[in-house]
């Protein structure tokens, strides 16, 4: 064989291989395009993805919003009952604590009527001189009745709670129990002090009755005068 005709062989066997790879290259860029497609595709499928899973979140929330709304509405209620319950108990303690006070009070207006009696007693016993009642065995014998009447009353009202008010010659006045009815210029007696009871005063437990009716001292030189006011 000749040195040209092996050249033409082997040009020959070299045709398919060239036509080969120029085949090829359709097939490479069609693979690029399902490459992409496919890439495309993935990207779809994970945003379809992300999006069903916000919706589903979304309606997850939307479901719970009930149940949220309706445990405001149980701690409301809760709120409500436990200043409903307060108030009761407040009430209560009112109510009970005005009948306490009706009860501790109710001899109120008969003890008032009994002042009277109290103060119609001391008046017949300071009418009648000592003098008289120890040269008279008969006044003598009155006033031991009398006094013992007076104090039978007044046991009978301590026993009720209806304490007579403290107001002795000498004791300070205190315009919440004392009423002042006139001032005596003296210097026997401290200015502002008692130094006369024109009618005692009461006290229904804790509560003034009526207060004590005195004369108070002031100093000589009228200064000094008592303060009358509360």
């Amino acid at each position: 064989m000749t040195a040209k005709e092996q050249r033409a062989n082997q040009e020959h066997e070299a045709e398919p291989r060239n036509g080969t790879a120029e085949g090829e290259q359709p097939d490479n860029a069609e693979a690029a395009r399902a490459e992409a497609n496919a890439k495309a595709a993935a990207e779809k499928a994970a945003r379809l993805a992300e999006t069903e899973a916000g919706e589903a979140e979304s309606q997850e929330t939307a479901e719970g919003d009930p149940m949220t709304a309706l445990r405001n509405e149980v701690d409301d209620l809760k709120e409500r009952l436990q200043r409903a319950v307060a108030e009761t108990e407040n009430v209560r303690r009112r109510a009970e604590r005005e009948r306490q006070d009706a009860v501790k009070y109710a001899a109120s207006p008969l003890a008032k009527d009994l002042l009277s009696v109290a103060d119609n007693l001391r008046r017949a016993l300071d009418s009648v001189p000592k003098e008289a009642a120890e040269q008279d065995a008969n006044t003598k014998n009155l006033l031991a009745g009398v006094e013992m009447t007076e104090k039978e009353l007044s046991d009978i009202l301590a026993k009720h709670g209806i304490q007579r008010v403290k107001a002795d010659p000498g004791d300070r006045f205190d315009p919440h129990r004392h009423e002042a009815m006139y001032e005596v210029p003296t210097d026997e007696h401290a200015p502002g002090s008692i130094v006369h009871v024109v009618q005692n005063g009461y006290m229904l437990h804790d509560r003034l009755l009526r207060p004590a009716r005195v004369g108070v001292a002031k100093a000589a030189n009228g200064s000094g005068g008592v303060d009358t006011k509360a």
